[in-house]
């Protein structure tokens, strides 16, 4: 899969978290929804996209919510 597309998928999921009103619940949500339905491929590639120069496009709740919760990813 494309890293773009992991982008745009992270960014859309984040979209829909960051109406929640608690944000660390919003964080840990974007961070376990990845968890949950991205394959450990689909999640191995984000995060080396992540770890490299490829994750510009990557919204700040959603590059928050990585930092934060990575272990949850691994």
């Amino acid at each position: 899969m494309h890293t773009d597309t992991l982008i745009q998928m992270a960014n859309q999921i984040g979209a829909f978290f960051e109406a929640m009103p608690d944000r660390a619940e919003a964080l840990e949500g974007i961070a376990m929804h990845i968890k949950r339905f991205w394959e450990p491929r689909m999640r191995r590639e984000f995060l080396a996209c992540v770890d490299g120069d490829g994750a510009g496009g990557l919204s700040a709740m959603v590059a928050e919510a990585i930092r934060l919760h990575r272990g949850v990813l691994a």
